[in-house]
């Protein structure tokens, strides 16, 4: 009967893993799976009456966690726009460079800021993928100013997204690229008057511990591409419409009890990014 009403083709073999109580009275637990090919499929949980008269299927989801939980490690990392505690969270996972990130980065988030100023609070974590050869080094320097700086690490960030096409210079080397993003770093360092030693020693360790762990739980959250955006938990991958993205925050400060801000009447402009020297 299973087979039947879940359309499984023919070659598929079918298991009954486990039978058991289930939480629901009058009903029992039929954990079952599928393979073909070698491959089987995931535990699928039926339930089944008592009298065997009934199946029925259906999914269970914990509502009793605040999803801004569901991304971890947000308030230790340098943010903009609202504090802490502001309503809405934006994490976006970022790759520094991918040219989809940049343009996010140079007009999504002015618009947002400037749209809802304190009551949203915007906080990157690093996904730098492999086939972008210099992201990791400047996901690392990046946080090497972040650590000391919140502006500073806002400042190259901006920097490094509006000017990707031109790291890695003439020769276009993952060397030259790599020798750029550590001179933008301590440049940047230097203007925000840091602790000079320390941002060389943490240009120089390039410990990718921090970002590795971002990386896996990205991956644990069902990132695979970036850019990624969780809004209060609730993810939104890939381009969306800027309504879209609105409609989104909108029912987050509602739920949070706050006020909207009036509805946009022009479109939303790009910022212009930090200038940085050469």
């Amino acid at each position: 009967m299973i087979r039947s009403r879940s359309d499984v083709p023919a070659n598929y073999e079918f298991h009954v893993e486990s039978m058991g109580k289930s939480d629901f009275p009058g009903y029992d637990t039929v954990t079952v799976d599928f393979s073909a090919d070698g491959k089987t499929s995931k535990p699928i949980p039926f339930l089944l009456s008592k009298d065997g008269k009934t199946l029925a299927q259906f999914t269970k989801f914990d509502i009793s966690k605040d999803l801004r939980t569901l991304v971890p490690g947000s308030d230790n990392r340098p943010g903009r726009g609202g504090p802490v505690s502001a309503p809405v969270l934006i994490v976006g996972f970022d790759d520094l460079e991918c040219p989809f990130c940049a343009r996010m980065n140079a007009q999504l988030f002015p618009a947002l800021l400037d749209r809802y100023k304190d009551q949203v609070r915007i906080v990157y974590r690093d996904f730098p993928l492999d086939q972008h050869p210099w992201a990791l080094h400047a996901a690392v320097d990046t946080n090497c100013v972040g650590a000391q700086s919140n502006a500073g690490y806002w400042s190259l960030v901006d920097y490094i997204h509006a000017h990707a096409d031109e790291i890695g210079g003439t020769e276009k080397t993952v060397a030259k690229a790599n020798e750029m993003l550590d001179k933008l770093a301590r440049d940047e360092g230097q203007r925000r008057k840091v602790n000079e030693a320390a941002l060389s020693a943490c240009i120089a360790k390039q410990d990718t511990t921090v970002i590795k762990e971002s990386m896996k739980e990205a991956e644990d959250l069902g990132v695979s591409a970036t850019p990624a955006l969780f809004i209060n938990g609730e993810k939104i991958e890939g381009a969306q419409p800027l309504e879209y993205v609105y409609r989104m925050i909108d029912g987050a400060l509602v739920a949070a009890g706050k006020t909207l801000p009036p509805a946009p009447t022009t479109p939303p402009t790009a910022a212009t990014p930090a200038k940085q020297g050469n």
